[in-house]
């Protein structure tokens, strides 16, 4: 079993102890979405995949967000936002945007990229670096711009 598996059931157990429903709620919720993976493809994951699942987490929050203010509901809004601060305890220190350039400016050196056609190529070296440490969205945007 992962370290990070193994540190989100210990989450777990503490927050049933301090009777934190909230923490404890999005523990469960992570935690479920790992076995459910694990079910589906009969493997045990590891680390980078329960990261993956977390950082997925995380963003379908953010779009919650926007929904929810966008149609007036703060309350619901202001819960995601709960999650996405109990979710990120679990995801690596995120990048600052000159170390993020740095790894892209590195990417596209090594892989001799120069030009749109070669994102795929960018995108595929960058992303296991990046993964639940930057928004690859934006980290997306960033490539596109410098291959323009």
């Amino acid at each position: 079993m992962s370290k990070l598996h193994d540190r989100l059931k210990e989450e777990m157990k503490d927050a049933m102890r301090a009777k934190d429903k909230a923490r404890l709620t999005t523990i469960r919720l992570a935690l479920s979405a790992i076995k459910q993976i694990e079910v589906d493809t009969r493997e045990t994951l590891d680390d980078t995949a329960i990261l993956a699942i977390i950082d997925k987490a995380v963003k379908q929050r953010r779009d919650s967000i926007k929904q929810y203010e966008d149609a007036g509901r703060q309350e619901l809004a202001d819960i995601e936002k709960a999650e996405i601060e109990v979710l990120q305890e679990f995801l690596p220190q995120p990048l600052t945007d000159d170390e993020i350039n740095a790894l892209i400016e590195d990417a596209v050196a090594k892989t001799g990229a120069e030009s749109m056609k070669d994102m795929g190529k960018v995108m595929g070296m960058l992303k296991p670096q990046l993964q639940g440490r930057a928004d690859m969205g934006a980290v997306s945007g960033k490539i596109k711009a410098r291959l323009s």
